[in-house]
């Protein structure tokens, strides 16, 4: 496998059409708004991955990639997309969608556990390890350390081979349909997050 460091934008047509993308993001924190966008880490399942790197003078204009995360004609993968989502909507000025959620699809199936990190789903389900040692690194940082380009791969390294599991899993269950509505909904939750909705079930009684 090879990872390919692009800075502020990628190649045209650096995707086979309607292939689904895996997309994955680092910030400089959990503050959306506040913490800025430093890498889109892409993938389309084959053997290569894609970073692209923004830097702290950016203003995001990046049209290629725009484009390919704004196409309603791919799908999008993630794993815990509503942060995603809500980054690259917030600097990129697209909704990335339509969307799937390993995590999302991960709790309605593995019921039996509380446990449904990046890490501990492809240890279970696909029988790999995930090293997290450069989840809480400078992605802001002038140069990114090979491991932190591994780490950032690996991130989007596995999301379609998940997606196969988790989908067979969803049909097993019976909850594909609530599956998928969920997704549906995912990025009008990143909007009430960005609106500042972030912590507020505005569904709950009190």
């Amino acid at each position: 496998m090879t990872v390919h460091l692009h800075e502020e934008d990628i190649p045209a047509d650096l995707f086979a059409t309607g292939a689904a993308i895996a997309v994955d993001t680092e910030t400089m924190g959990l503050i959306t708004p506040r913490d800025r966008l430093c890498v889109v880490q892409l993938s389309d399942g084959g053997a290569d991955e894609h970073l692209v790197r923004f830097g702290p003078a950016s203003d995001y204009a990046a049209p290629n990639l725009r484009a390919l995360l704004a196409d309603p004609d791919r799908l999008k993968l993630y794993h815990f997309g509503r942060f995603d989502i809500a980054a690259i909507r917030h600097y990129l000025g697209v909704v990335a969608g339509p969307v799937y959620c390993t995590k999302i699809a991960s709790r309605l199936v593995r019921t039996y556990t509380d446990r449904h990190g990046l890490k501990e789903l492809v240890r279970e389900l696909l029988g790999q390890e995930l090293s997290k040692a450069q989840q809480s690194s400078d992605w802001g940082a002038p140069e990114l350390s090979e491991a932190q380009k591994e780490y950032a791969a690996s991130d989007v390294r596995y999301l379609h081979r998940l997606k196969a599991e988790l989908d067979r899993r969803l049909v097993r269950e019976g909850r594909t349909e609530i599956a998928q509505a969920c997704f549906d909904f995912l990025p009008v939750r990143a909007e009430l997050d960005l609106a500042g909705w972030p912590e507020i079930d505005i569904f709950a009684h009190a």
